[in-house]
């Protein structure tokens, strides 16, 4: 069985910086598409950002553009996400996802990810 494992969440402060790691335990696939989303307290789950399978192509959710960078290693079959200058609103767990199927591009849809990670919270103090 497959799990997407996060790791990179804590507590900062307004300002400061996190980089988020996402990497399959067990059995790995070559990932097509890659995405974070994240759901704050009392809220829906969200798009953050994806990336698609080679990594030339990106999306972000408009709020975290120019803030947040998504990136992967396919060597490591790892996504990241870096996170810059933070802010309480950012406050949520964040979850890595995953496609193992063929998928040519990069898509906000929840329902084209087939693996999810257990989340990592993060949390920032103004």
């Amino acid at each position: 069985q497959v799990q997407l494992v996060e790791s990179g969440g804590g507590l900062v402060q307004a300002g400061d910086s996190l980089r988020l790691s996402c990497a399959p335990s067990g059995r790995a696939f070559r990932w097509s598409v890659m995405g974070w989303f994240r759901q704050a307290p009392g809220k829906e789950r969200e798009f953050v950002a994806a990336i698609n399978w080679n990594g030339d192509s990106t999306s972000y959710a408009n709020s975290m553009k120019g803030r947040f960078t998504i990136s992967r290693d396919n060597a490591k079959n790892t996504v990241y996400l870096q996170m810059n200058n933070l802010q309480p609103e950012d406050t949520a767990v964040y979850y890595c996802a995953a496609r193992a199927t063929l998928y040519s591009g990069t898509t906000y849809s929840e329902g084209a990810y087939e693996y999810w990670g257990q989340g990592t919270q993060v949390t920032v103090s103004s």
